[in-house]
This record gives C-alpha cells, sequence and structure tokens, in this order.
C-alpha cells in the first residue's frame, strides 16, 4: 500500500468511478493506493452540495469492501463491542481513533471551507461525529470505515483486523 495524498488523475477517477458504480462527488484527494496505482481509499470534503459528510475516509476498494463485508457478516462487530466494554484499554485506543479522525478531518478542511461548515450550522456535527460519521464512540458502526481510516490515520479497529485476519495480505 502507498500513501498520497493527492487530486485523482483521469484514469483513477475513470477507477473509481467503476469501484463506487457511479460517478464520484465530494472527493478531495486519493489517500492511499495498492502498489498498483489502484485508488483504495478516498478523502471526502466535509460538506457535499451543501450537506455535511462525516465519513472523511471512504473505502473504494472493491477487494477490500468484500474482504471486510466477509468480516463483517461473521458477527465482528458484536464481538467487537464485546470488547470495548470489557477493555479499557481497548475502548480508550478506540477513543483516541476517533479523536484523530476528528482531528484530519478539520485539519483537511480549509479556513474557507471550515467557515463555511460554521455559516451552515455543522460545526458541532463535524467536531464531535468519529469515525464514519458515529455519535456513539462506544459503538463500531462499520469495519470498512475504520479499515479506511486505519490506511490513513491511527486507527485500533484497523490495526486489530490486520493482526486477526490479515486485511491487508489482500492487497497486490
Amino acid at each position: 500500500m502507498i500513501h498520497t495524498d493527492q487530486v485523482p488523475d483521469p484514469q483513477q477517477l475513470a477507477t473509481i468511478t467503476v469501484q463506487l458504480g457511479r460517478a464520484p462527488r465530494g472527493i478531495q484527494a486519493v489517500t492511499a493506493t495498492d502498489g498498483n496505482g489502484t485508488p483504495l481509499v478516498l478523502r471526502m470534503k466535509s460538506i457535499v452540495d451543501g450537506k455535511p459528510f462525516p465519513t472523511l475516509y471512504w473505502l473504494c476498494s472493491d477487494r477490500l469492501k468484500i474482504e471486510l463485508s466477509r468480516i463483517e457478516a461473521g458477527g465482528v462487530i458484536k464481538q467487537l463491542e464485546a470488547r470495548l466494554q470489557e477493555d479499557p484499554d481497548f475502548l480508550a485506543a478506540y477513543h483516541h481513533s476517533h479523536r484523530d479522525y476528528v482531528a484530519r478531518r478539520w485539519q483537511h478542511m480549509s479556513s474557507r471551507q471550515q467557515a463555511e461548515v460554521e455559516r451552515l450550522g455543522y460545526t458541532t456535527l463535524l467536531r464531535e461525529r468519529g469515525v464514519g460519521g458515529i455519535g456513539n464512540w462506544d459503538q463500531v458502526r462499520c469495519l470498512h470505515t475504520q479499515y479506511a481510516h486505519h490506511l490513513c490515520g491511527d486507527n485500533v479497529i484497523g490495526q486489530w483486523l490486520d493482526a486477526e485476519y490479515g486485511v491487508a495480505d489482500c492487497l497486490p
């Protein structure tokens, strides 16, 4: 996996369109690619079409989406939520992941974008919603958003997925 932080080129946009099954909207940058240059994670704008878009990192890799859906179907989210309740260190690390996500979201907005967020009344939403826009930081909503953040930031769930399931091993 290669970390990037660049506006997608025309070839990447074509690939992303195929991956998503529609023309993409709200992309700020491609933040991770595989060894072949195929986009894995997109960084999204916080305001799209005048509305908040609290998912900062969007997983677009078909291979990763399939692998994570398979893991999710096995009931892993309930297992993770039980561990969060039982393991204070894991819960603290998970809360740190959310704080990292929120900080990165705000950091990637220009001062003009931050002013627009404030003008539209979305500051609290975008300063308090964590990974994938989740409000309750003691729950896990979606492995896809957790893993996308892991590939671009500091996410304990993504780290756990690599350790327990070798998710990163499915990449070229």
